[in-house]
């Protein structure tokens, strides 16, 4: 990548920063504006849990993350799992259907046709993806790809920064804020691994599956569970209503 390009793109983050501390949410933002998609999320990959989304640019990101986190399947999860970009230009395609047949429909019915799901990591070592989201079907251009590589390596770096967060007051524009939100997902994994007897990745899925085969969000479902109103044991489930 020359550095004319790498030197444009960090000035569209250094924009919509606003003389703040850069941070990995204004580079999802400036992900959007240069390579023409709608959406954006950047997700971090943690020992206990597949991921944590750090940022989301919209309802539309937030949604597919949860989706994402939820079900366990799609073109994020194989990005970070495999090292490669994953660049679907048409999620209504059979090979995608069959290839992703609980969230490629539930991503089309959210409107999202296109995902482009680029891995966050230096050398071997694997931080996270950065996502983008399209309404249309088709592929990023040539111009447009290069400048999502480049967002994904800037992305990279600040998260190896480890700066703190600008706090300033969010100016219109910016990425919705959803650091990592979800605590309760983690002290839910945790309690199923001890009730279980099982590893957190078993437990995960099983936290999953619940709430999948519920229609339920994760972070609900986890919620119950940290409140001692379910429980999961080696033979069923058992689940209290109750405060």
């Amino acid at each position: 990548m020359n550095s004319t390009r790498r030197a444009r793109l960090w000035t569209l983050v250094v924009d919509v920063a606003r003389g703040g501390t850069i941070e990995v949410d204004h580079v999802c933002a400036a992900s959007v504006s240069a390579t023409g998609v709608n959406s954006a999320a950047v997700a971090v990959t943690l020992h206990a849990t597949p991921r944590e989304v750090l940022c989301a640019s919209d309802p539309t990101a937030s949604e597919l993350e949860e989706l994402t986190l939820t079900l366990g399947e799609g073109p994020c999860v194989d990005a970070i799992t495999g090292g490669c970009a994953d660049l679907v230009v048409d999620l209504a395609a059979p090979e995608c259907l069959a290839r992703w047949p609980v969230f490629a429909p539930a991503a089309l019915l959210a409107g999202i046709h296109a995902v482009f799901a680029l891995p966050l990591q230096v050398g071997g070592i694997r931080l996270g993806v950065l996502d983008l989201y399209r309404t249309r079907a088709g592929g990023l251009d040539d111009d447009q790809l290069a400048d999502a590589l480049v967002l994904a390596d800037t992305a990279c770096a600040v998260l190896l920064d480890g700066g703190r967060r600008h706090r300033a007051t969010q100016g219109e524009g910016r990425p919705e804020r959803v650091g990592l939100q979800h605590p309760e997902v983690h002290q839910a994994t945790g309690m199923i691994t001890v009730q279980l007897g099982v590893t957190a990745a078993v437990a995960l899925i099983r936290l999953r599956a619940f709430a999948y085969s519920h229609d339920r969000r994760l972070r609900d479902v986890a919620g119950d569970v940290v409140a001692r109103r379910l429980r999961f044991d080696s033979t069923d489930l058992r689940y209290d209503e109750g405060d």
